[in-house]
């Protein structure tokens, strides 16, 4: 497994965000995040990209303890993460977004990633110099995670890519997330959007009060009516 989180807890002062929560990610896979609004989602991310300290259990990259690693370190050991809310750079343009995104790689590579999310992401060419912050909330997405990709992560986390989308383009974001598995890319996304994402998951798990409450194939987890209902319920409370 390219991640393995065992036992994670994770506090806000005397609260428990995360209880006990164990998960991992394949090489080369797709999994989802799914559970209702308060669970423990972003918090989990945020436990594991380095933001936030665990009060306890471990997080295993690439076959390394990297439990309580700071941010920078996971960036350089292969893990970059797309927040909520995308976060981009509003006054630096499109590509000066995208070569801070490739700051940890030569001047070569840097140059090899560019063409590549340019690739994956054509509308780049005609925003190149454009200002991040006049970027459609779809464009603005789109560049939040080829940024990322720009580090040439080992796994990538996703936190809400759909979050505030028109329904077009929540297709495209659901569409990218498909065309970036074909690619080989791995990924943990973190999704309100569960019967999209369990649609494109290889596997997902799903959290309720800070706990995981059901794992398995995306398809499989669809056709759990009772576990799925229940999450639907939490989602709308």
């Amino acid at each position: 497994m390219l991640l393995e989180v065992s036992g994670l807890t994770t506090r806000y002062g005397s609260i428990s965000a995360l209880r006990d929560v164990s998960l991992s990610v394949g090489d080369g896979e797709v999994v989802g995040l799914i559970g209702p609004n308060g669970a423990g989602k972003t918090t989990l991310l945020n436990t594991v990209a380095g933001l936030l300290p665990p009060a306890a259990g471990t997080v295993v990259f690439d076959g390394t303890d990297v439990t309580g690693a700071a941010p920078e370190q996971m960036l350089k050991s292969g893990l970059a993460l797309v927040p909520e809310h995308r976060r981009i750079f509003a006054d630096f343009t499109v590509a000066e977004n995208l070569r801070i995104g490739g700051i940890t790689l030569a001047a070569t590579e840097r140059a090899e990633m560019l063409e590549e999310v340019v690739e994956v992401f054509p509308f780049l060419r005609s925003r190149w110099d454009a200002m991040a912050g006049y970027l459609s909330g779809g464009e603005a997405q789109q560049l939040a995670i080829a940024r990322a990709l720009m580090c040439r992560p080992r796994l990538l986390l996703m936190d809400e890519p759909s979050l505030g989308l028109a329904p077009v383009l929540v297709d495209a974001v659901f569409e990218l997330i498909a065309e970036l598995r074909d690619r080989g890319r791995t990924l943990l996304v973190v999704e309100q959007n569960a019967a999209r994402m369990l649609d494109v998951a290889d596997r997902a798990y799903v959290l309720r009060s800070g706990a995981v409450v059901g794992q398995g194939a995306g398809s499989g987890l669809l056709a759990e009516t009772d576990l799925f209902d229940t999450f639907v319920r939490g989602s709308a409370a």
